[in-house]
C-alpha cells in the first residue's frame, strides 16, 4: 500500500494486563510488537486502539499501549457510566478519544448509559462513542438516539446486509462508518462501501481489525484493496486518511498530526 492509512480498528492485548474471558473465550497475546510487524509495509500512520470485551474495564492495556505506539494513535475504551470526570480527564490526557458501546459481545456500559455517557464525555472531553452493532438491531428507537449524539461510529459496516437500510439512515445523519473486519460480516464489503460513500463521502473509514479475534478468518492484506478498488481514485486518501484523521485527531490532509 502506498497510501498512507489511519487505522481505525485494531486491538492490542497484553499478557501483562488483566483480561476476562467473554463467552468462554480469551485471546491470544497481541502486543504492540506484533502489530508493527504484522503490519510492516502497509503505510500505517495512526490509528485508534480499541478496548475489547475481554479487556472489560481495564484501561492498564491502553494506556501502555498508547504511550508505545506514539503520536497519531488513540484510544476507544470501555468505561462504566459512573466514571468520575476526572478520570475521564486523565483517560483523555493519556490519548483516548472515545468511549465504546460493545452491544455484539458486552464488557462496556450498555445502552441504558448510552445518552447520559456518550454526551458526557463529549462534553467534558470531546470524545465520539463508538458502537459494535449488528444493524439489524437497530430499530427506529436506537436510530434516533444514534442519530442524535454529537458524534458516532459503527464498526465493520454494520455487520449484515439486511442491516445495510438502517446502516445508511445512520450515515444520512452524519454518523461515521469503518470499512473493517471482512472476516466477521455476512455482506458484500465492496457494494457496501459504494453505498455509504454514495451517500457520504466524509462517512466512510478503513482499519485492519487485528487481530481480528473470533473472525471466520484474520485480515488480510488484501481487504485493503478490496476498499480502494471500490472507491473512485479521488476518494482514496479520504477513506484511508483525511475522514478518520478529523475524526480522531481533528487533523486535515495537510497537517502532520500522525
Amino acid at each position: 500500500m502506498a497510501q498512507r492509512l489511519f487505522d481505525t480498528h485494531l486491538h492490542i492485548v497484553d499478557p501483562v494486563h488483566p483480561l476476562v474471558a467473554n463467552n468462554g473465550f480469551l485471546p491470544e497475546p497481541f502486543t504492540v510488537a506484533d502489530y508493527r510487524r504484522r503490519t510492516e509495509g502497509l503505510c500505517i500512520a495512526g490509528g485508534a486502539v480499541v478496548s475489547g470485551s475481554f479487556q472489560a474495564f481495564d484501561q492498564g492495556y491502553l494506556v501502555d499501549a498508547l504511550a508505545a505506539l506514539g503520536p497519531g494513535f488513540v484510544g476507544v475504551t470501555q468505561i462504566p457510566g459512573d466514571t468520575p470526570d476526572e478520570r475521564i480527564l486523565e483517560l483523555h490526557g493519556a490519548g483516548v478519544r472515545a468511549v465504546r458501546f460493545n452491544v455484539a459481545r458486552g464488557g462496556s456500559a450498555d445502552l441504558d448509559d448510552l445518552d447520559r455517557l456518550a454526551r458526557r464525555v463529549h462534553d467534558l472531553a470531546g470524545w465520539h462513542a463508538e458502537f459494535y452493532i449488528d444493524a439489524r438491531t437497530i430499530d427506529s428507537a436506537l436510530s434516533r438516539r444514534i442519530a442524535s449524539l454529537p458524534a458516532a461510529s459503527i464498526d465493520h459496516l454494520g455487520m449484515h446486509e439486511d442491516g445495510l437500510p438502517a446502516l445508511l439512515r445512520l450515515v444520512e445523519q452524519g454518523v461515521k462508518v469503518k470499512a473493517t473486519g471482512f472476516g466477521r460480516v455476512e455482506l458484500d464489503p465492496a457494494d457496501t462501501i459504494r453505498a455509504i460513500v454514495a451517500t457520504d463521502p466524509t462517512a466512510l473509514m478503513v482499519g485492519t481489525d487485528l487481530p481480528s479475534t473470533r473472525a471466520r478468518r484474520p485480515f488480510r492484506d488484501e481487504d485493503l484493496r478490496v476498499v480502494q478498488v471500490a472507491l473512485s481514485e479521488d476518494q482514496v486518501a479520504d477513506v484511508f486518511w483525511n475522514n478518520a484523521a478529523r475524526f480522531y485527531l481533528g487533523a486535515t490532509a495537510d497537517d502532520d498530526a500522525a
